[in-house]
Parts: structure tokens; sequence; C-alpha cells
């Protein structure tokens, strides 16, 4: 008897202790972007492009962008490395080398020191090779003549 009604207490203290919600912090609870996609459109095969992400120190105290970590190698993000007071904007320079052809969505995970869930911006696109982008600046270009 004692041993049925030590199981049922650790049981009900174990499941007490994993219904508790954790109260994880998130990235996105001490930092807001203004916009966290960015579409370049169409570019030119081998043209560099770069997008200034800009934030804001939403929370109480200063924060520190720990990590700028893109998915490739194509996408070199770089952050603020000094501490950004609370109530003030920095950004993140996502740069993408745009030599792959085709449509792009590249991640770039952000993560702030001393919380726990990183957070997530991206860049999107389509590469187009010289020719196809000179028929795209063609056609845009007329486009706005008819406006």
């Amino acid at each position: 008897m004692k041993r049925i009604a030590l199981a049922i207490s650790a049981l009900i203290l174990s499941a007490t202790m994993y219904a508790q919600a954790p109260n994880a912090a998130k990235a996105a609870d001490v930092i807001k972007f203004k916009e966290a996609v960015h579409d370049f459109g169409k570019i030119k095969q081998g043209v560099p492009v770069t997008y200034d992400f800009v934030f804001t120190n939403t929370s109480a105290k200063p924060v520190v962008i720990e990590l700028a970590q893109a998915s490739c190698g194509c996408t070199t993000p770089v952050k603020p490395e000094a501490p950004i007071a609370k109530g003030k904007q920095d950004k993140i320079t996502a740069g993408f080398n745009a030599q792959a052809l085709g449509v792009f969505t590249k991640p770039i995970t952000i993560k702030v020191a001393g919380i726990d869930t990183p957070m997530e911006i991206k860049i999107t696109g389509e590469v187009l090779n010289e020719v196809d982008y000179a028929k795209y600046e063609k056609e845009k270009g007329s486009k706005k003549g008819k406006k």
C-alpha cells in the first residue's frame, strides 16, 4: 500500500512539474524589426546586394546581438558589436552575392545574449542572368513610361 501511495504521489508531482509552461524569453520579445523579410525583387547575377534590417531594443535594459548567422556562404550578415541601449535602434546588414541563378530565400538566425530562443529574418528575390535582366529592365522601363 505504501508503494502505491508513493508511486501515485511521484506521478502527481512529476505531472505538475511538466504541466507548468516554461517562461523562456524569445529574441522577438526584446528586439523588434521594422520588417523581418526583405524582397530584393529581380537582381542581376554577379552584382552583390545589401539590405539593412533596422530593429529597436524594446526591453528594459541594453541588449547584445550575440550572433547573426546565415544559412549559407552566399549571405553575409553584419551585426552591431556594441550593446544597444533600451529604446534605441540599430541594424543588421544582410549582404547577398547573387552568384546562383534562380529564386532564393535566405534565412538569417539572430541570437540575443541571455535569451534562449533566437529569431529569424529573411532575404528573398530572384537572380537573373545578364540577358534576362536586360529584358526585365527594358520591360520595367516601358511600363513606367505608360503610367
